[in-house]
């Protein structure tokens, strides 16, 4: 399954994409607001890329995001209804997360009965907040304390898309 957008290839993840999941997975500046600490070395990615294998096998919604050849980030859906995307930082600020998102958003929507799409942010990562609203996304609530990264307590925000009426 492959969704092309004007600049993007989005398609499912293989087991040779390690080593740039890995790249993206290691980079503190990517992981800052993630749920889980820099991956230290690629068995961590391993075990991480497994998982989503796994996820999609078992009916999982994640794309990789393909950007003239390179993989540069991940979008889409381990478990439906949750939506959420991550971005090498060499390519933030080009639009490449609210393109891919469209495009997921759009095929979620197209090939399942979900009633809406759930994101889970901190309310620290300006940036996502941004693009997720640029998508319609609506802050539902939030929450302190949610999960703890290394020394230090995150906090949660969280947003929905209901599915477009026709």
């Amino acid at each position: 399954m492959e969704i092309v957008t004007p600049r993007l290839l989005l398609r499912r993840p293989r087991p040779d994409d390690l080593d740039a999941m890995f790249a993206i997975m290691s980079d503190p500046r990517t992981m800052r607001y993630w749920s889980t600490l820099p991956h230290a070395d690629r068995e961590v990615t391993r075990a991480w890329l497994d998982r989503m294998l796994a996820r999609n096998a078992a009916g999982g919604e994640d794309f990789l995001i393909e950007f003239e050849g390179r993989v540069v980030g991940n979008v889409g859906a381990g478990r439906l209804p949750d939506f959420g995307f991550i971005l090498h930082p060499d390519f933030w600020g080009r639009g490449f997360a609210t393109e891919a998102s469209v495009a997921f958003i759009d095929y979620a929507f197209r090939t399942t009965e979900i009633a809406e799409l759930t994101a889970d942010v901190d309310p620290r990562n300006a940036a996502s907040l941004r693009v997720l609203e640029r998508l319609g996304f609506v802050e539902t609530g939030r929450a302190e304390n949610t999960f703890l990264l290394g020394e230090e307590w995150c906090h949660s925000v969280y947003l929905a898309l209901p599915r477009p009426t026709p």
